[in-house]
């Protein structure tokens, strides 16, 4: 929880440099050729043309020469280190493209800022699980909590930053539980600090908080706008991916400069509409107010469903020419400014297609729900988009029409994230391959395992030829050093081959001088899994269990052995329990019996192995008996029974019946005499069982 609250701190100051450097770069780069916020189109500027391309370049040496190449954006390189790197993220990658990012932007490119911020506070909390020498499990942790804090930072919001992280990992609607408390603190403390600076009270888009959701018949165009999100989701993958998969590899141009193309792309984009380079929600933010669309009966709705369509449409396209390229920066930005235009869209439909017939405050309602919808899409995550929503906007009056906006564009658009790092489940997760026995582990307490007699005790004042004479021959014995009941040193058989060579050592040297008194302990009501991560650190195959009061009295030992025992046995009960619960299962394991015993044989390259049925004059006689290496020339080398469980090796004395199969080495040579032999067995396979019934 400490290493959440300072992840938090960093990631909020690391948020709030962030903001600061991409405003000011932005001011003095793209906001001296163009308006990105106004309605302004058609305007040729070789600034705007040329600057993105400027942009792209930049990025791609930085990331090309200080991150070895590794492109994607923010969410997929803290997916990917969760999945598939234990949770490491080392900070400098992050914070390289986080770099690049404020260079992408300022320059006018297409992308945001939250995704580099997310990956930038994975890699504080990452970087500092490794620092503190963490297990994989609480680095995982620690960098959800990084991400929960960068993203409730720069979006100002502290819960849905926590939900996001939390959920942002998995295709389907699925939470790492384990992470959501640290997550929420990282969030809080992030949050705090980014808005100390910037102040408390405002939100992200201003004028929402006065917005409530009035009527059932509201609900008529808020469905048509969830799929309208979910479509939109879906074109922005295809823009990202078509530009990633085959316009870049089509180009042949290196990957540092395959960004400075994107870039330009995006220029040429920017020319006919400047808006989408708008890196926050400068249009979206003024599609909120009435004076933006002219006076009193002199709006062109019509000329405005035609700008707010080609805004969705564009800003999908060159955020594909600038993230596809494999130029830094964020898809979450992106994806809120393009919902806030498809409800400005459709609101100016609405006005179009029927005047007067919509109250301004539903057109106005339209924009940040659809910030919802595409976001819930893109990202995978429905039920953080809606908190995330309502947190930046103040717009706790929609959450119903959010709430129905978020889930229709989530199961329109959920086949076509733009995570390509997610996996399904949780079930698919390499994180989460051992949680059975993880657990386990962890519902065990040392008390249940632990040596409570441990035989080999010694005094301070033991000679080493007593400790000698105590050692059975062939074990690797630790003594416990007790003095009234307490344990004070540790001596193992490497302290005691140390001194046991010097002439006359036996009697002269004392416990006390061996033992070694720096010692690792547990308490009883430590977990396993805690038990085992000592282990693997001090390399110890012992450890002292001492009591957690101020007696500080020695209760035994638990071993490395006990550990693996009990696991071992537990895990062998549920597995005989699944088997006998599951035939599927039992098949399985049967079949997989066969093939281990098959593949023993594979060497032997001049026989074939078959399973052959039991021959009717061989039934009621043993293997002895019948002879098949003479009577066939095959070797029977197991023996399949009706259960279809193996037996190998086989019991020559046993009688066979009909149930039965016999696995066998069939010579080459005779494979296919054998096998007619074995279809007529298996011909009259039923006219033997009737026989013999």
């Amino acid at each position: 929880m400490l290493l959440a609250v300072l992840a938090g701190v960093l990631s909020g100051f690391a948020a709030l440099l962030f903001e600061w450097g991409m405003l000011r770069g932005s001011e003095l780069l793209v906001g001296r050729f163009t308006h990105l916020s106004g309605a302004d189109v058609f305007r040729f500027h070789w600034g705007v043309l040329l600057l993105p391309a400027i942009g792209g370049l930049l990025s791609g040496l930085a990331v090309h020469y200080f991150c070895h190449g590794q492109i994607g954006q923010g969410t997929d390189l803290l997916t990917r280190a969760f999945h598939q790197d234990m949770g490491r993220l080392p900070f400098i990658t992050p914070l390289i493209k986080a770099l690049a990012a404020i260079g992408v932007i300022s320059f006018g490119g297409s992308a945001g800022p939250e995704g580099p911020i997310a990956a930038l506070g994975a890699g504080i909390g990452s970087t500092s699980g490794e620092r503190f020498g963490l297990t994989p499990r609480e680095r995982r942790i620690l960098l959800i909590a990084g991400c929960g804090a960068g993203v409730g930072a720069i979006f100002q919001c502290p819960l849905g930053g926590a939900l996001f992280a939390a959920s942002v990992l998995y295709r389907e609607p699925e939470f790492e539980a384990e992470a959501i408390v640290p997550a929420v603190v990282a969030s809080v403390i992030g949050y705090t600090t980014y808005m100390s600076f910037w102040g408390f009270g405002a939100h992200l888009l201003h004028g929402a908080d006065t917005l409530v959701f009035r009527s059932p018949l509201e609900l008529i165009p808020y469905a048509i706008l969830g799929p309208l999100c979910g479509l939109l989701s879906i074109v922005f993958y295809i823009s990202m991916r078509t530009v990633e998969t085959r316009l870049v590899p089509a180009s042949r141009l290196p990957k540092w400069l395959a960004p400075a193309a994107g870039g330009l792309m995006t220029g040429l984009l920017a020319c006919a509409l400047p808006q989408v380079m708008d890196g926050k929600l400068g249009l979206v933010q003024n599609a909120m107010e009435r004076d933006f669309f002219g006076g009193e009966g002199q709006v062109n709705w019509w000329g405005w469903v035609m700008f707010f369509g080609a805004i969705m449409l564009t800003k999908c396209i060159a955020t594909g020419f600038t993230l596809g390229s494999g130029a830094s920066g964020g898809v979450l930005g992106p994806c809120v400014f393009v919902g806030g235009a498809a409800g400005a869209f459709l609101g100016a439909l609405c006005e179009a297609m029927m005047p007067g017939a919509f109250p301004e405050p539903l057109r106005q309602s339209l924009i940040p729900v659809g910030m919802g919808g595409v976001l819930a899409a893109s990202m995978r995550t429905p039920l953080a988009a809606i908190v995330m929503v309502v947190e930046m906007t103040g717009s706790y009056g929609l959450i119903p029409p959010l709430m129905l906006v978020c889930v229709i564009a989530y199961i329109v658009g959920r086949g076509w994230g733009l995570n390509h790092e997610q996996v399904d489940t949780m079930a698919d997760s390499p994180a989460h391959a051992g949680d059975t026995v993880i657990h386990l582990l962890e519902r065990w307490k040392v008390d249940e395992v632990m040596e409570r007699d441990w035989s080999l005790i010694a005094s301070p004042g033991d000679t080493l030829q007593e400790l000698v004479e105590r050692v059975e021959f062939g074990t690797r014995p630790v003594f416990a050093v007790c003095e009234k009941g307490r344990l004070v040193g540790l001596i193992s058989v490497a302290d005691i081959h140390r001194i046991v060579q010097e002439p006359g050592a036996a009697e002269a040297i004392i416990a006390m001088d061996l033992m070694t008194e720096r010692i690792v302990s547990a308490a009883p009501d430590d977990d396993l899994y805690q038990v085992l991560n000592e282990f693997s650190r001090t390399e110890h195959d012992v450890i002292p269990v001492i009591a957690p009061d101020a007696s500080g009295a020695w209760l035994g030992m638990i071993t490395r052995d006990q550990v693996y025992a009990a696991v071992r046995d537990r895990v062998g009960d549920t597995h005989r329990k699944l088997v006998a619960e599951h035939k599927a299962l039992a098949q399985m394991e049967q079949a997989g019996a066969m093939i281990e015993l098959v593949g023993g044989v594979a060497p032997l390259r001049k026989h074939i192995v078959q399973r052959l049925l039991v021959p009717l004059h061989a039934v009621g006689q043993s293997l002895r008996e019948a002879d098949f290496r003479k009577t066939f020339g095959v070797q029977v080398i197991a023996v399949e029974q009706e259960d279809g469980s193996i037996e190998c090796p086989p019991r020559i004395d046993e009688p066979l019946r009909t149930g039965q199969r016999l696995v066998a080495l069939v010579p080459k040579e005779t494979d296919d005499s054998t096998s007619e032999s074995a279809e007529s067995s298996e011909a009259s396979e039923n006219q033997q069982r009737e026989g013999f019934a």
